[in-house]
Order: C-alpha cells, then sequence, then structure tokens
C-alpha cells in the first residue's frame, strides 16, 4: 500500500513540473508497462489481506486451545479423540509384541491350527474305540466320552526367493493322536509337512502327505487323526515324497496340472510285519506315482477338475517281489457356488501300501505270494446352505478280491457319513456327525457299528 502511494506521488510530481514553463499538453493514456506495475500492485494487496485474514483466525484458534488446556479434557473434543487413537495404538502395539514369533534368520513364520474338541458315542461293534476305522470281528462294548486328540498345531514359512525368481515356501502341522488316547496319554506326533520351491509354472516340493494320486479327502471334524474314510476307499496314508509340478495354462479358462515323483511305501499294509517272514520284509520301498489335472473354469462360481492318476511299487519278502499296481481318477464338479461334488476312484493291487486295507499281500501255500486286487473309491456332496451353515454327505469303501484272500480276511469294508457344520464365528465351527461302518469278513459275516461325534472347532 506504501509502495503504490509513493509511486503515485512521484507520478503527480512528474506531471506538475513541465507545467510551470509551459502549457500542460492533451491527457495521455497510462503506458503498457504501468499498467502491469498497477495490476500487480493490486494483486499483492489482495494477497496481503488474505494473509492477514488467515493470521487472525490461527491467532483466535491458538487463543481458543490454550485457553481449553486448562479445562477438563472433555471440553476439548479433538483432544479427546486424539487420546483415544494413542491408547487404541497402544494396545495394538502391546498386542502385536506378544504375538510376533521371532526366528533365528529373522523369515516370516506363521502360527495356525486348530483346537478340536470332540464328544462321542461309538455302538458296541467298535470294539471299544473312539474313532474305529473298520469292525472288529469280535466287537466289544460301546464307547463314548470327549477327547481333545485331534487338534492340530502347525507353522507355515516364507522364505527367500532364489534363483530363477522363485520363492521358498513351507509348512508342518502336528496333532496329539499319539499314545494310548488316555487322558494321559495323547503324545504329540508329525502329520503332514512340506517345503516348496516355486516358480511361475514349475513347483519343486520335499513333503509328509498323501500320496500323489489322492489329494482330496471328504469334510470332517469327527476324524481328523487319520483322513476320513480310511481303510474305506480313501488312499490316505502320509508319508515322505518327492514331486514335481509343472502347471500350463489353457486360455484364462482352462489349464493342466502335471505332477510326478517318488512316494515312500509303508510295508506294515501288506499284512505281513506279523508273520513269521516279517523280518525278511523290507519295511519301504520307492512308488512311482503321478497325478494328471484338467481344470476349467467358468467365472467365479463354476469349475470342474478331473485328475487320473497311477502308482507303482513293488513289495519285496523272502527274495521275491509282489506288484503293487494302481490306477486312479479324482475330481470335482461345481456347478455353482453352494454345490461341491468331489470323489476318487481306484483299482488295482496292493494298495495297503498307501492306506487302504492292511492285507495287500497274502501267503498263500507253497509259500506263494500274491498281490490282493482291490477296487474302491468315494463320493462326497457339499451343500452350503448359507455362508455359516454347510451339509456334507459322503461315503466309501473298498472291495478286495476275495480269490486273494485267506479266510477271516476282510471282504468289503464300507463307511457312509453325513454332517452339518455351522460356522458360530469367523474361527469357531461346530458340527455333528452321524455314521455307520460295515465291516464283512469272509466266512465270519458282517459286523457293523454306528458312531456319533458333536465337535468343537477354534481356529487359529
Amino acid at each position: 500500500m506504501q509502495g503504490r502511494l509513493l509511486l503515485s506521488a512521484l507520478l503527480a510530481a512528474a506531471a506538475a513540473a513541465p507545467a510551470q514553463t509551459q502549457a500542460s499538453p492533451p491527457a495521455q493514456p497510462a503506458s503498457p508497462e504501468l499498467q502491469l506495475v498497477l495490476q500487480r500492485l493490486d494483486r499483492l494487496e489482495e494477497q496481503n489481506r488474505a494473509l492477514m485474514t488467515e493470521i487472525r483466525s490461527l491467532r483466535e484458534e491458538l487463543s481458543k486451545t490454550s485457553k481449553g488446556a486448562s479445562e477438563p479434557v472433555a471440553a476439548v473434543p479433538n483432544a479427546a479423540k486424539t487420546e483415544d487413537r494413542i491408547e487404541v495404538q497402544e494396545q495394538r502395539t502391546a498386542q502385536l509384541d506378544q504375538e510376533k514369533i521371532s526366528t533365528e534368520h529373522k523369515l516370516p513364520l506363521t502360527l495356525t491350527g486348530m483346537l478340536l474338541a470332540n464328544s462321542f458315542w461309538t455302538g458296541k461293534g467298535g470294539g471299544g474305540a473312539d474313532n474305529p476305522t473298520i469292525a472288529p470281528a469280535a466287537s466289544g462294548p460301546a464307547d463314548a466320552g470327549a477327547t481333545f486328540r485331534q487338534s492340530v498345531l502347525g507353522v507355515k514359512f516364507d522364505g527367500p526367493e532364489i534363483v530363477g525368481g522363485g520363492k521358498i515356501t513351507g509348512s508342518a502341522y502336528a496333532d496329539f493322536f499319539g499314545g494310548s488316547g488316555t487322558a494321559l496319554n495323547q503324545l504329540m506326533r508329525l502329520r503332514v509337512a512340506s517345503v516348496n520351491a516355486a516358480w511361475k509354472n514349475t513347483t519343486v516340493t520335499l513333503a509328509l502327505d498323501k500320496p500323489i494320486l489322492a489329494p482330496r479327502e471328504p469334510d470332517s471334524l469327527a476324524q481328523v487323526g487319520v483322513s476320513p474314510l480310511t481303510s474305506a476307499g480313501n488312499l490316505w496314508l502320509w508319508q515322505p515324497q518327492v514331486r514335481v509340478e509343472q502347471r500350463f495354462q489353457f486360455g484364462d479358462q482352462a489349464g493342466l496340472r502335471a505332477q510326478a515323483g517318488v512316494y515312500e511305501t509303508s510295508e506294515s499294509g501288506t499284512g505281513l510285519a506279523s508273520t513269521e517272514y516279517g523280518s525278511s520284509l523290507s519295511k519301504s520301498r520307492p512308488g512311482y506315482e503321478g497325478r494328471f489335472e484338467f481344470w476349467k473354469a467358468g467365472g467365479e462360481n463354476r469349475r470342474i477338475e478331473i485328475a487320473p492318476g497311477f502308482h507303482v511299487s513293488s513289495s519285496r519278502v523272502m527274495g521275491e517281489s509282489a506288484p503293487s499296481r494302481v490306477f486312479s481318477v479324482d475330481w470335482l464338479v461345481r456347478p455353482f457356488s453352494r454345490l461341491d461334488f468331489t470323489g476318487e476312484f481306484f483299482q488295482g493291487e496292493n494298495v495297503g501300501v498307501l492306506g487302504g486295507l492292511r492285507q495287500g499281500v497274502s501267503l498263500l501255500g507253497n509259500d506263494e505270494l500274491r498281490s490282493v486286487g482291490a477296487t474302491g473309491g468315494w463320493a462326497q456332496v457339499k451343500v452350503r446352505i448359507t455362508q455359516r451353515l454347510s451339509v456334507n454327505l459322503y461315503g466309501g469303501q473298498e472291495d478286495d478280491r476275495n480269490r486273494d484272500l485267506l479266510s477271516g480276511a476282510i471282504g468289503k469294508n464300507q463307511t457312509y457319513a453325513g454332517n452339518i457344520m455351522y460356522r458360530l464365528g469367523s474361527n469357531v465351527v461346530t458340527a455333528f456327525e452321524s455314521s455307520q461302518t460295515r465291516t464283512t469278513y469272509l466266512g465270519a459275516g458282517t459286523r457293523i457299528f454306528p458312531h456319533y461325534d458333536l465337535a468343537v472347532a477354534y481356529l487359529f
């Protein structure tokens, strides 16, 4: 403002000086340079007024804040909100400090698992076991009780990146299903574990897991210590293995997962370990397996997966070989989001080394070894009624070839079950399951027992 007044005075003086000596000339318009100067001065003046307004406003707010500092905090809403946020942040920091898991190599490690409580009742045909998979030939008393021994504790880790843009990941899960099962004799044991080296289309895995040709299984909280439908169509046995997976994409909606590897068989499944020839039985043998999953998606809710597979190995006893040859096909059909059809079918011989009935090889007259032929499988229908409620109906069987068996062996084992699962919260699931197992013995008829289970699982 002062600058403008000074400039105006100078202009007036310059105009008055020549007027003293000569007549004033006609008035001339201001030059363009002068107009620009005046416009700039106007803008500066407006900016000065805006700045003064902001300064006065800030002074008033500062004055109010200083005055409120001597008053109770409740009189200053913003301060109360700030204190609340600080308190919440401190609580979260303390919680994270309690939950963190440190590793020597500073790699991310996640604790996971399930605290599972089961209460059950098993009919007289179950032989008094809390979680039987076959009906014993000599039935025992009915059994009822409760247990936590099927709880699962696991860790998952993310490892470093490796050559070629790959990444190391892995996991390990244990439960308390070892021991005799009494309240004071429940031993911790390793269930499954894996270390994966994964690239964009290739994964190499070292694992303790199900056979490569049988990755699926039914949904159940009643039978977790061993897989559901054990000895009734589900080849489940968790064993060491190495496998390679190669993925192929056929557009955005279809593809192929090809897996191949070596699986360590459990030769106790031949049924010869308890015989006089058990000392000459190899405890484990390499099995060569493959699985080829063809999949096709139809949007977010529809999907079809069909996967043929195979297993090839041989059992060795008394210097002789008993082959194990198995062909399988498993599937997932999801016509829409609320309905799944899953299952597996297999046919072959000496399937006990993979988790089938533990009678894979028969020792006939003249010390003849014969691999027992078997046909079996399982199927499940899953209905998601709501986001919280689902129903699962499943069943399976293993039917061994009678002419390969000795009298008293199991000719067929079947199990049928249904359960209702309800999610009480994001990580709390309850389930009620009813099942029936029917075991047929050659020359001794069929044994039947029911099994009822009420489960509560807390997932973490």
